[in-house]
């Protein structure tokens, strides 16, 4: 075996004392001494490269001998050894002639810098040694690989689709989690997830989830925030849900629907003032945005100053033309005023702006309906089944639609119809359980007011529930019960009228006349009066729930109270400044069965293909696994001929 150059290599011994203490091994390790400006080269093992010798010393010495003569050259020359060589790895030839390169830079080194210390050599050895080791690579360790990003944005359009469509949660919160195990740092899985969970109830795991979210976030995703805040509202947690919109204003100050939350709870709280400070912000911060411009006529038409209002919904809709939602709120209001001429431009025009929009359909319909246009509600709640057939406020309210005017059985195919597509819609089975106390049915009336309750005991449709149930009960003599289901209506919401008043008159009735004063006295007591300020001509920021009851509600109307004249609907087809503005003159009689110049038929067919002959409604599941897709034009090669004949063909039919 070829000995190194004293001058580029140090030879170390380490002795260690064997089971027998008749023999000592003697191990020789040769480190090459590297200066202390050099790196220490990553190189590659290799047979003739690296090799450790073991040398064992045939002579009997004894520990102090072994000490005091450490390693000498002439002892490690003249001692016969044993070479040991390392198994060689997967290397190429390629590192091998860096590794010989490496080698001679090495020697160079050696050459110039040759009082180096020993410590120094040892320390660039064993980094030597521990960068061919595979432990101290993570990147060999770890098999783990990170997906691409877009199976992101994909996996989150399925959880969509899984849990709008098919209802499948545990599919689509199994497949949310898993996105969350890969992009931890990206808030969306948790934001989808959190809205799955709140659907189905499970608040806690909800809470959980957004507090998750914040954490691997570093409280930087806003709309975490917004989403547990909105979830905490829910809950009637007020104060905790005002520091987490807070805290959703301070990880963007451009976040909107942060501002719009948070006014949105001042305002159910009574704090006016508080709400039209947060809106403030909004339109400071955010800009110019249709839903707060939408939610400021709002709040003008609660003050009853109708003007503002539609000079806010104009500005909505100058925003943006196609957001039905501003169309939407800007026609019930007409509704609430009587403006049925007006209404019906608008809900055209919403319906125009967003052609499958489910709500745009329904409240047309029922608006139809209401003032005896029958078949044409039919018609326009038919058309937005078939463009949403899995929406069951469709089905509901054409159930209802079906029982007054037709026959209970229908109602009840589109009743079971719609409680299959949607098991936790309360007002589905509220609805079913009312259309069977009308048919005298109290049984199952009961059935389905208690699988409304079971559903969720404090929303307002269990408050209803609870008032509707107490009057069940009260026609068929059950006092007492009706007495705890009205109060049990109440601790749902305090300020309902109607349960109230019926619990007084029902004491009334049976002569208790000092405990119906009572109970009015006690309405009246504690009645939440909301004043607004006139002095600043805003409102409140809110995506309201496009039905007609709703907007009642929220903003405390009553139809035909407030009764303006209409002189005038300006600007209302869009945002061009040179567009011609047009206006709806006042007739002596306002027609609100006066034909338009919307041909229905038309649209649909041009628009969303629909035949107006042939609209059906949906009372079975849709099979989905036999429908057959065709392939599109772009992927399939034809030729011109073809092509042609396919064109012909379709014309024909």
């Amino acid at each position: 075996m070829n000995a190194v150059p004293s001058s580029s290599s140090s030879a170390f011994a380490f002795v260690t004392q064997s089971k027998n203490p008749n023999y000592i091994f003697k191990l020789t390790h040769k480190v090459p001494i590297l200066p202390l400006h050099s790196h220490a080269p990553c190189c590659s093992l290799s047979d003739s490269s690296s090799s450790y010798t073991t040398v064992l010393d045939k002579s009997a010495l004894s520990s102090e001998q072994n000490y005091s003569n450490a390693v000498s050259p002439e002892d490690s020359g003249s001692v016969d050894a044993l070479a040991v060589r390392r198994p060689v790895t997967d290397f190429s030839g390629e590192e091998e002639e860096e590794k010989e390169a490496e080698e001679e830079e090495e020697k160079e080194n050696e050459a110039d810098d040759g009082g180096d210390t020993k410590a120094s050599a040892i320390d660039a050895g064993l980094a030597k040694f521990a960068k061919k080791m595979p432990m101290f690579e993570p990147e060999r360790v770890e098999s783990k690989e990170r997906p691409l990003k877009v199976n992101l944005d994909l996996a989150l359009y399925r959880a969509k689709l899984m849990a709008r469509r098919s209802f499948r949660y545990e599919e689509a919160e199994a497949l949310l989690r898993k996105c969350i195990s890969f992009w931890p740092e990206d808030g969306r899985p948790y934001v989808v997830l959190g809205k799955i969970l709140s659907k189905q109830s499970k608040t806690g795991e909800a809470r959980e989830i957004y507090e998750k979210g914040c954490q691997a976030t570093q409280g930087e995703n806003a709309y975490i925030w917004q989403c547990w805040a909105v979830l905490e509202m829910q809950m009637g947690n007020f104060r905790r849900a005002r520091e987490l919109f807070d805290a959703a204003t301070v990880a963007d100050k451009k976040h909107v629907a942060a501002w719009h939350g948070w006014a949105v709870l001042e305002l159910k709280q009574g704090n006016i003032k508080k709400a039209r400070s947060l809106l403030g912000k909004g339109l400071q911060y955010g800009g110019q945005n249709e839903y707060i411009y939408q939610t400021l006529a709002l709040l003008e038409a609660r003050a009853k100053r109708y003007q503002q209002a539609r000079y806010l919904f104009n500005q909505a809709t100058k925003c943006n033309p196609n957001s039905c939602a501003s169309w939407l709120s800007w026609a019930q209001m007409e509704v609430e005023q009587a403006n049925y001429r007006a209404a019906r431009k608008l809900f055209e025009k919403a319906v125009q702006a967003s052609p499958k929009n489910r709500f745009a359909w329904h409240v047309w319909g029922v608006f139809e309906a209401n003032i005896g246009n029958i078949d044409k509600g039919r018609k326009l709640l038919t058309i937005g089944h078939n463009l949403n057939p899995r929406d069951a406020v469709l089905l509901q309210s054409l159930a209802l639609l079906e029982y007054q005017h037709t026959t209970a059985n229908l109602a009840r195919v589109l009743f079971r119809r719609a409680s299959e597509l949607n098991p936790r819609h309360q007002p589905v089975w509220f609805a079913w359980g009312w259309m069977e106390w009308k048919e005298g049915n109290m049984n199952k009336a009961r059935e389905f007011y208690q699988k409304t309750l079971s559903i969720d005991q404090n929303s307002e449709t269990a408050g209803r529930c609870l008032q509707a149930w107490g009057v069940l009960e009260q026609r068929l003599g059950n006092l007492s019960t009706a007495r705890r289901l009205f109060k049990s209506s109440l601790n749902v919401n305090s300020q309902s009228y109607v349960t109230w008043m019926t619990w007084a008159t029902m004491e009334e009735e049976q002569g208790n006349s000092v405990r119906a004063e009572e109970i009015r006295n006690l309405y009246f007591q504690q009645r939440t009066e909301v004043v607004d300020d006139a002095s600043w001509v805003m409102g409140f920021l809110d995506i309201l729930d496009p039905a007609i009851d709703t907007l009642k509600t929220l903003l405390k109307l009553s139809p035909n109270s407030y009764n303006m004249p209409f002189n005038s609907l300006r600007n209302i087809s869009g945002t061009d400044k040179n567009s011609d503005d047009f206006s709806i003159e006042d007739d002596d009689e306002d027609d609100a069965n006066g034909e338009s110049d919307f041909d229905l038929d038309a649209f649909i067919m041009k628009r969303l293909s629909l035949d107006s002959s042939n609209l059906e409604v949906q009372l079975e599941a849709p099979k989905t696994s036999s429908e057959k897709r065709i392939p599109s034009g772009r992927r399939i090669w034809r030729p011109n001929n073809t092509i042609a004949k396919v064109q012909v063909q379709r014309n024909v039919v």
